[in-house]
């Protein structure tokens, strides 16, 4: 980042001390409400809960409300920084959940590093919230968060670093192998973090089986001792097909795909041109990508994608949470499958059309007001058909429900200019 951009950045923040605030939702007229939305009259809705907890989702605003929650061992590309600096990366979640699906977010950043007491703290959190949604969590501790939390609690667990990167990942996959023609591809997967390990498991249920994994100590291979752990023994199990041995170098002999969810700058020239004619180069690190989209394009490289808004295809998880929350909050699904972020993934894939879909169009942008409303369609769908959904609502009335609440946030067309 520059200096411009960094001074830019601070004022941004410091201007209103921060990107987010609580104000009530109902008419405030003035204290002669008091009776009504405080004593006395709040006892009755507290007495109703009482009777039948889920009238909470009736009198309170639990049914629209997450957490999101982090410990700051891995936020962004800075890494263990602790969970006060993280705050600021949770506001900006926080402000995204709001202006793209109408979700109120708050952020928790809890001082606890042992996963069991992480558990513990978030679990209690259950009656004030309706999903949970864990960021910037270290791995291997983060998967094992993840389990625990989603056996602990009846509502949702959604942890973005791994189901987000994995929905938006296959979703950018499917639409750059319609583009090159690549039917069954071999993916090399850079990375075996909580990002790397998630779309790696997801990548395989949607029917790419061609996948190997690579880390700081290499290739990812049944029976290695150095840098393992169940999690990516797991994952070694499943992949690796051609059970290679070796470095990066190695695993992209004759691959089709890279997907980059390590580190700035691993990725050279030099290592695009051993991959098959026309390959496809995710380099997703940020802020600063793998490898730069020029360098991938001119040695070969037929699409490129990677997280950051100046480059074509953003491949980024703003693409996909706030509609998976707003198709998990609507149904009222207690749990996130499989299936359901399938379901994410192919929505948003499906959002660029024929004519649309080229080389430097394989996701939809960011402020495209279609994304959220059809991605918690596409999650609502995948609610009801699996009899997981405590809410009768058909995908249309989602879609619509999230449409109407991110009206107000959008920005209106200058003016002579069409909506």
């Amino acid at each position: 980042m520059n200096e411009a951009m960094r001074t830019s950045a601070l004022s941004y923040h410091a201007r209103y001390h921060g990107k987010i605030e609580m104000h009530p939702k109902i008419p405030w007229r003035g204290w002669e409400d008091l009776p009504l939305a405080y004593t006395p009259g709040v006892a009755e809705p507290c007495r109703a809960i009482w009777e039948q907890p889920d009238e909470a989702f009736t009198y309170t605003n639990r049914g629209n409300t997450v957490a999101i929650i982090s410990d700051g061992s891995a936020v962004l590309g800075l890494g263990d920084i602790g969970p006060l600096a993280a705050l600021p990366v949770l506001e900006g979640k926080a402000v995204l959940f709001k202006v793209l699906a109408g979700i109120d977010a708050v952020p928790i950043c809890i001082q606890e590093r042992q996963a069991e007491s992480l558990v513990r703290a978030v679990a209690a959190l259950e009656p004030s919230f309706a999903a949970i949604n864990l960021e910037d969590i270290a791995a291997p501790r983060a998967f094992e968060v993840a389990e625990a939390l989603a056996d602990a609690m009846s509502v949702p667990v959604f942890h973005d670093d791994q189901h987000g990167t994995a929905v938006v990942v296959a979703a950018a996959l499917h639409n750059a192998l319609r583009l090159t023609g690549k039917s069954e591809p071999s993916i090399v997967i850079n990375g075996a973090g909580a990002a790397g390990l998630a779309t790696t498991r997801l990548l395989l249920a949607m029917g790419w089986h061609r996948i190997t994994v690579v880390d700081t100590a290499g290739i990812v291979y049944r029976g290695r001792k150095e840098n393992m752990n169940r999690y990516k023994a797991a994952i070694a199990e499943l992949t690796n097909l051609d059970h290679r041995i070796g470095d990066l170098r190695h695993a992209l002999a004759g691959a089709d795909v890279f997907i980059g969810l390590s580190t700035r700058g691993i990725l050279t020239a030099d290592d695009v041109a051993l991959m098959n004619r026309d390959p496809i180069v995710f380099a997703l690190a940020n802020p600063e990508p793998e490898i730069l989209p020029d360098l991938a394009r001119r040695a070969g490289a037929a699409v490129v994608g990677t997280g950051r808004s100046d480059f074509p295809n953003q491949i980024n998880n703003a693409l996909a949470f706030p509609g998976i929350f707003r198709g998990l909050l609507e149904t009222r699904a207690r749990r996130v499958t499989e299936r359901i972020l399938i379901g994410a993934a192919q929505a948003l894939a499906q959002l660029v059309t024929p004519n649309e879909l080229s080389e430097t169009c394989i996701v939809p942008r960011l402020d495209d007001p279609r994304v959220a409303p059809a991605v918690a369609a596409g999650v609502t769908r995948e609610v009801v058909a699996q009899g997981l959904a405590q809410r009768s609502v058909t995908p249309q009335e989602v879609y619509q429900r999230c449409q109407q609440l991110a009206a107000p946030f959008r920005p209106t067309p200058p003016s002579g200019q069409g909506a």
